[in-house]
């Protein structure tokens, strides 16, 4: 067996393990959080495995949108990154991450419990961020792979939190025949994850306009108050 270990230290082999193990590692971290009912492990990958497919398919947008952007407004101009960010990018995005989320859970048998909205959503989107993520890597090295694992990982991992913590709502106006706070909560689901993630781009963006301050205290008061929100969660979770 020892003679295969030169095979798992190679250059390639240990950039995908820097791409892969910090959403591991934070996908571990919320289902352990799940007090409850843990979800089956089978459907968290299937999650996950759905959740980077939708890298490819959020490519295909951001590539038509990234090539009509200029005939709409001028490139490198303010409108030009707004636009950018918070619809090519950030709807593009988060818009295929909640199309497959609720398209593969929302009348599960297993989608019980508040949490599970959030466990589910945080699968999703490591799983995109995964797949994301070797990519940047094995393109741009080692360097960028511990950028990303403090930065964009995490990042992703908080839409989810957010995108989850409206979706289990929205499950419980369902459940409790509120259609109308059900709609709102998954409208929600939507829209609060693609305005954080097109504020986190434009700032990391523009830096170059003096934001790089703005972009480090937005990260951390996210990555704050996704973490308290999976707590309070967590701690008054019941079944629906």
């Amino acid at each position: 067996m020892f003679y295969l270990l030169p095979l798992f230290l190679t250059p390639s082999a240990l950039l995908i393990a820097a791409a892969i193990i910090p959403a591991i590692i934070l996908l571990i971290y919320v289902y352990r959080m799940d007090r409850l009912e843990k979800e089956p492990w089978s459907m968290i990958w299937r999650l996950g495995l759905f959740g980077a497919i939708s890298t490819a398919l959020a490519q295909i947008t951001e590539s038509i949108g990234v090539a009509g952007l200029p005939y709409i407004v001028q490139a490198g101009g303010k409108a030009y990154y707004l636009i950018l960010c918070f619809v090519i990018i950030g709807l593009s995005e988060e818009g295929f991450k909640y199309l497959i989320l609720k398209r593969r859970t929302w009348r599960s048998p297993e989608f019980n419990c508040r949490f599970d909205g959030i466990v589910y959503a945080c699968a999703v989107s490591l799983g995109f961020s995964l797949w994301e993520n070797v990519l940047y890597v094995m393109t741009y090295g080692f360097g960028t792979a511990i950028i990303r694992a403090i930065t964009a990982i995490p990042g992703h991992a908080c839409f989810g939190v957010f995108m989850g913590a409206f979706y289990g709502a929205a499950k419980r106006f369902e459940a409790n025949r509120d259609i109308a706070g059900s709609k709102r909560c998954r409208v929600l689901a939507v829209i609060v994850p693609v305005l954080l993630h097109g504020t986190y781009d434009y700032l990391a963006m523009r830096n170059q306009d003096g934001l790089l301050l703005v972009f480090v205290a937005f990260i951390a008061a996210m990555f704050f108050v996704a973490y308290r929100t999976v707590k309070k969660i967590s701690n008054t979770d019941t079944y629906i």
